[in-house]
């Protein structure tokens, strides 16, 4: 009896196991980066880490968040993305900390203590945003974006300025427009995508503009610069950049081909060519090599790197 009723309890404890919603992902990369300077810096070759773990768990419309980091710039465990979102009566709520992502024009920010509450209507969606800042100011944002004959927009007023965005497709070329306008004078920084395929092979073409006290910080397809992350170029006031890839597929493999020209000030122009090729592996695992050729304005940071990188999702 005693046996019986030992194994109906663990039985019922693994039925309400099995009932929660709670869904675990994950990623992990592991680089070998080797620098070779054409002038008298000394060659750099690193390994590098980077892990994270996704834990979501879900009860009706209320999902939480929790999404942790390891890798070697932050040499721990540290707590990333921790939100809830739900949604009441048409209004979809988060409240947490996340990251608001990159572009082409300035770098994330994860910020914490951040609310969020965004609905629909009459094909325009409306969001509002608060974070509650160090100073202990609030900072908040309105976004307004929707679709009209085919045309994807967007419009949010910031503290200082506003930003604007749009993008359509015509007979398979995608168009975009991203604009950081800024109240004070000469701190407005946009870029222009145009994307399509020629003959089988996928072209993009991008032009970003800073003013001359503007600095583009992105970390995207474009390039890293946002200073502080390893292999980041940091860009001054007023430099822009021009980018243009061809991508394609052989024997299996992704390829791309990248030319990048930084036009700068104070003889700051820089260029760089780089050929990534990404192979699938098993078991989701992907290898990828990447070869960057750097010309700098200034001879001794001109320099090739061969970064191989091991990757794998779950």
């Amino acid at each position: 009896m005693k046996k019986q009723l030992l194994i109906a309890a663990v039985a019922a404890t693994m039925a309400s196991a099995s009932m929660a919603d709670v869904s675990i992902a994950g990623a992990a990369k592991v680089n070998y980066t080797s620098v070779d300077y054409d002038g008298t810096t000394a060659s750099k070759n690193d390994f590098t880490k980077e892990m994270d773990l996704m834990v979501k768990g879900k009860s009706g419309d209320t999902t939480v968040v929790m999404n942790f980091s390891n890798d070697t710039l932050s040499g721990g465990l540290t707590a990333e993305d921790t939100y809830v979102a739900t949604s009441i009566s048409g209004v979809s709520i988060k409240t947490g900390a996340w990251d608001n992502g990159n572009n082409e024009l300035r770098s994330s920010t994860r910020g914490d203590n951040k609310f969020t509450a965004s609905t629909a209507m009459g094909g325009v969606t409306t969001t509002y945003e608060a974070t509650d800042e160090s100073a202990g100011k609030v900072a908040d944002t309105v976004k307004l974006s929707g679709e009209m004959a085919g045309v994807s927009a967007s419009y949010k007023s910031v503290d200082n300025g506003e930003d604007i965005s749009l993008s359509t497709t015509v007979s398979g070329v995608k168009v975009s427009y991203l604009a950081l306008n800024r109240d004070t004078a000469n701190e407005d920084r946009s870029v222009v995508t145009i994307s399509g395929e020629v003959a089988g092979m996928g072209v993009k073409i991008a032009q970003a503009d800073a003013d001359s006290s503007a600095t583009i910080s992105g970390d995207s397809w474009m390039g890293d610069y946002e200073g502080n992350t390893s292999g980041a170029y940091n860009l001054s006031d007023g430099q822009d950049v021009t980018a243009i890839e061809l991508s394609t597929s052989i024997a299996g493999n992704s390829v791309k081909f990248r030319n990048v020209d930084i036009d700068g000030v104070s003889g700051e122009d820089t260029s760089f060519n780089k050929v990534i090729i990404t192979r699938p592996l098993a078991n989701g695992t992907t290898f990828e090599a990447t070869y960057t050729d750097l010309d700098d304005a200034v001879n001794a940071n001109d320099s090739q790197t061969l970064d191989l990188e091991l990757a794998v999702k779950f």
